[in-house]
């Protein structure tokens, strides 16, 4: 079956963008209880790209596929989960990139910041998937909280969004945004 790319966010409402959401049933990697544990074989660049053993792996839908099955434990690795096995994989920096952004608002008023990620989720920023500002004031970087301990990292242009969309709203020195009633300081620590 080809890969169908879904519609750009900008052309979704806010009722599409949840329903977006929804429509990705995921495998329940939570639940899994693997015995045994291997390696992958894999790794995610920073650039968000996909490799096994070495060569790139170029199929989007198996890239969304595997990405279903990601999860981060405490001590920060990430693995690929089955209900047999869990194997680790390299990731050189977040699991996921963030490559577009858009902000809606619900039927309240309130502010919904919609991200697209590099494997075509919608992740909505909120108190569930929380926006973090890491790096410094000179060299910033922004995660977004995905899944299952996993991030993704807000690309350049995405950042760059971001940030105008939040000098509409306060001072450069008190740079901040909410979504879905959370409140994300945007200057890192």
């Amino acid at each position: 079956m080809p890969y169908e790319p879904p519609a750009d966010l900008a052309a979704l409402s806010l009722t599409e963008l949840a329903e977006a959401v929804a429509a990705r049933r995921l495998p329940p990697v939570a639940a899994w209880t693997p015995v045994r544990e291997g390696e992958s074989h894999m790794r995610i660049a920073a650039d968000g790209s996909w490799y096994h053993e070495g060569g790139r792996i170029n199929r989007p839908a198996m890239v969304s596929a595997f990405s279903g099955l990601l999860t981060r434990d405490e001590a920060g690795r990430h693995w690929l989960m089955t209900p047999y096995e869990r194997l680790s994989i390299e990731v050189e920096d977040a699991a996921f990139i963030a490559t577009d952004m858009d902000v809606r608002h619900d039927e309240a008023g309130r502010p919904v910041i919609a991200f697209r990620l590099n494997t075509d989720d919608v992740v909505l920023a909120g108190p569930d998937h929380p926006l973090t500002a890491r790096g410094t004031a000179e060299v910033p970087a922004y995660y977004l909280a995905v899944r299952h301990g996993t991030e993704a990292r807000l690309n350049r242009s995405t950042y760059g969004q971001l940030i105008d969309y939040a000098l509409t709203l306060s001072e450069p020195e008190a740079l901040a945004v909410a979504s879905q009633g959370a409140y994300f300081g945007l200057l890192p620590a």
